[in-house]
């Protein structure tokens, strides 16, 4: 049995579960007592659901005490038992029965003190007995035979440190002993250790048995003791805080995430795992906060979202402002108070989560207007149009006062001033927020506090209206979103905006370099061929993110590589084959693919001898799954319950073998569709849609609407609009969509390339992807396609819809 059995309480309040639960044991106890505990203990919403699942499952651990359960619930039953609870049993021990204040861990049972020490051979004596200690050789030693050292721990240690640093302060060295190793047994262990391996204090810090050795190191550092080196990562070669175990080494967190990189179950994504779910599967951070049991109902806009914010009045999303106290709109009470998304007027949270009986219909249903005395539900409260605003006198001129609009108009004119006196450009972005449909995210951007004062500062033109101003400002988010907005509506003119951004980052990335020859070598190289190519490739098309993303990481490349020979006193013209293949074999060596590129270029230019040949593509490095291709396909064409656009981009990845870089840049001029069917121009010929893909085309084209509200002031030419006015979608959104369709991106485009690859020949399928002839080829080459009978096939075929039918019939 799950927590759901209980009616769905564990997922929506599984405190309140545990509580009931507690409460149906010890009937004597407070219920207000229980809940309190219960909360003390629970913790988190994730742990709460394991404690609450664990509860339900076997709920008669409440009354015996017996493991297995989770240390969650061993943690309650003694908070209980403190509290004052009597029916309530103390944690048992799974060995002696005995009741338990404190207990100890293996698994899921529970020890006391007596039973959970493991017993060993005692090196000394021989006799197996429980282990008390161990020796400065790792071994175990019983409670009559210790390791006894005469010697002062703190007084070997500054011997120690006394031959790196003859002016080295005792006192110095014992408060960072003391530091790193309270207790005196550790301390012990402490000085064996380095009286063994004294290089662990110069360099080797990495090889360090005790965690507490590089502590002792940073605080040596800290203090000024000379001769201490603080070790680098032997994974990222960093000096950082290195006490994690890995490989018999110590390393940092970062390379203890990297060691831990499983794929995603849920989106795909290859990061450490924040958790697992039921089936032990990895989720990563980002599913873990959207995932529907982690999401809470905001108390301002009502929404189930992630917790950004708690406060004690409730969960506040990421979108909405820390609640200013209002007069709420039901019970009259001034306090805190979101805004109704129904009414666009104050209420506070209490209201929100108030259950009555309607005075116009009689349910008892959750009420959204009216008063204390006569509340509303939502099927009987009509919105109430801005223009029956008592204080509106003009609906084409709002006067502050107390609807929506008004209100909004209000903020305006607190943050821009009137309109009459603005630029025609800041005119238009005014009357558009004044205007859209959406007053309260209308109301929330202008709150927001990297928004409001950039557009005070341009309506009092203390900043111009220009992209190079912005460009000055501290790059946000918001500042991006903003500067999109004022470019739809006219105010900015269009420019390449991820162009422009790279351009200012590897200005600022050379500029950052402290040798001027390796400044003229970057500008060269990154400048001048880098981003010279990418201009020649896109041919006035915008540049995408992914393009900006590989030039940056060819210029860091580029320092990384330069940073290795100045390490190895080698320059460009001084490197020699010998240290290209030093570099190859060296684990500090990153950007090896990228690095290549650069090497090849400085040869070709004449700045070094060395060449290091471009590795070849011999296809893709993820296994092929024709059959899960087509089995997502027939799910897509089925499954009405998912939106027609995730199916349609779904549809062109597996069947067509569009990537979602090319699939959110399809605009509708790309679609031609009338009553004879459907075609889309993913390449120069175009490609009939078969029924239901062209369906699923006609929907996405008439429904299609981005996330923008301020700014879009006319249908979005992208068939994948995105959240920012006159943007499509973005290829990383859209990768996630995809995944949660689950759909793996590069793994099902391959799978579709090779397959197409055997039933079209390379110059068709070129022509009608998109994609280029050389990698056309080179996909024939790797499916071994045979077309001596091409010609005789397609002879037999009837018609062009005939032939698409067939090759597409899922």
């Amino acid at each position: 049995m799950t927590p759901d059995g209980q009616g769905g309480r564990a997922v929506s309040d599984p405190v309140g579960l545990i509580a009931d639960l507690v409460a149906a044991v010890e009937k004597d106890m407070n219920p207000g007592q229980i809940y309190t505990v219960v909360t003390s203990v629970a913790g988190g919403r994730a742990k709460s659901r394991r404690l609450a699942a664990a509860l339900v499952e076997r709920p008669e651990v409440l009354a015996d005490g017996r493991s297995p359960a989770p240390r969650a619930v061993g943690d309650l039953l003694i908070a209980l038992r403190k509290a004052g609870a009597s029916a309530v049993s103390p944690p048992c021990c799974a060995e002696c029965g005995k009741g338990l204040r404190t207990f100890q861990r293996r698994g899921q049972d529970w020890y006391c003190a007596v039973c959970e020490q493991p017993t060993e051979p005692c090196t000394a004596c021989g006799n197996t007995r429980p282990v008390s200690s161990r020796d400065r050789a790792g071994e175990p030693r019983c409670g009559k035979c210790p390791d006894i050292d005469g010697r002062d721990p703190i007084t070997l240690i500054h011997k120690i440190i006394a031959e790196l640093d003859p002016h080295a302060d005792r006192e110095t060295i014992a408060i960072a002993i003391r530091g790193s190793a309270p207790r005196p047994a550790y301390q012990q262990k402490l000085a064996w250790a380095l009286e063994t391996h004294p290089a662990l204090l110069t360099g080797d810090g990495h090889l360090a048995p005790l965690r507490a050795i590089p502590r002792l190191i940073d605080l040596l550092h800290g203090a000024g003791v000379a001769g201490i080196v603080r070790p680098i990562c032997p994974g990222c070669h960093r000096v950082v805080r290195i006490d994690k175990p890995l490989n018999g080494m110590r390393v940092c967190r970062m390379c203890i995430a990297h060691s831990r990189i499983e794929k995603c179950s849920r989106c795909g994504a290859r990061r450490e795992p924040a958790t697992r779910d039921p089936q032990g599967r990895p989720l990563c951070p980002n599913c873990l906060i959207t995932d529907p049991d982690n999401l809470e109902t905001c108390i301002n806009c009502g929404r189930r979202r992630a917790v950004c914010t708690r406060t004690p009045e409730g969960p506040l999303c990421g979108s909405c402002p820390t609640l200013l106290p209002a007069t709420c709109s039901v019970c009259g009470q001034e306090t805190p108070c979101g805004t109704s998304r129904i009414t666009g007027l104050p209420w506070c949270p209490g209201c929100q989560r108030r259950l009555a009986a309607c005075s116009a219909c009689g349910r008892d249903a959750a009420i959204v207007s009216g008063t204390a005395d006569r509340p509303l539900c939502a099927d009987c409260t009509t919105p109430p149009t801005w223009i029956s605003c008592p204080v509106c006198s003009d609906p084409d001129h709002p006067r502050p006062g107390q609807c929506a609009r008004c209100l909004i108009d209000k903020r305006l004119d607190e943050v821009m001033g009137p309109a009459v006196g603005l630029v025609p450009g800041l005119q238009a972005l005014r009357r558009n927020i004044a205007t859209t449909e959406h007053h309260i995210t209308a109301m929330r951007w202008l709150t927001k506090k990297s928004v409001a004062p950039v557009l005070s500062d341009l309506a009092g033109g203390r900043t111009p209206l220009t992209h190079e101003a912005l460009d000055e400002l501290s790059d946000s988010p918001a500042l991006a979103h903003l500067r999109q907005t004022l470019v739809s509506v006219g105010a900015l003119p269009e420019r390449d905006e991820e162009m422009a951004r790279l351009e200012q980052f590897l200005t600022e990335f050379i500029a950052s370099q402290q040798d001027s020859d390796r400044r003229k070598v970057l500008h060269r190289y990154v400048v001048w061929n880098l981003v010279r190519r990418l201009r020649d490739r896109n041919n006035g098309r915008r540049t995408s993110r992914q393009q900006s993303l590989r030039v940056r990481s060819h210029a860091r490349a580029a320092v990384a590589f330069l940073d290795w020979l100045d390490r190895h006193e080698r320059t460009l013209d001084s490197c020699r084959q010998a240290d290209l293949d030093q570099w190859l074999t060296d684990d500090t060596g990153a950007y090896r693919y990228e690095t290549g590129t650069f090497i090849r270029w400085a040869h070709a230019n004449k700045l070094t001898t060395v060449y290091i040949s471009a590795k070849r593509w011999n296809g893709p490095t993820d296994p092929l799954d024709e059959q899960h291709r087509w089995n997502t396909a027939r799910r897509l064409r089925h499954d009405d319950t998912l939106k027609a656009e995730d199916r349609l981009a779904g549809l062109l990845l597996l069947l067509y073998a569009q990537g979602p870089s090319t699939i959110s840049r399809l605009t509708v001029e790309h679609l031609h569709i009338d009553d004879r069917g459907a075609l889309i121009y993913l390449g120069r010929a175009p490609i009939h849609l078969p029924e239901p893909v062209a369906e699923l085309a006609r929907t996405t084209v008439a429904n299609r609407k981005g996330h923008a509200t301020i700014g879009a002031l006319t249908p979005s030419p992208w068939l994948f609009p995105g959240g920012q006015p006159g943007r499509p979608i973005s290829t990383d959104r859209l990768t996630l969509k995809l995944n949660r369709l689950g759909i793996s991106p590069n793994q099902a485009r391959s799978t579709a390339l090779f397959q197409l690859a055997t039933e079209i020949p390379a110059a068709i399928l070129a022509r009608t992807l998109g994609i280029n002839t050389d990698a056309a080829v080179r996909w024939q080459r790797l499916s071994a396609g045979d077309w001596a009978t091409y010609a005789a096939e397609v002879s037999r075929r009837t018609t062009e819809s005939d032939r698409h039918s067939d090759s597409l019939n899922i």
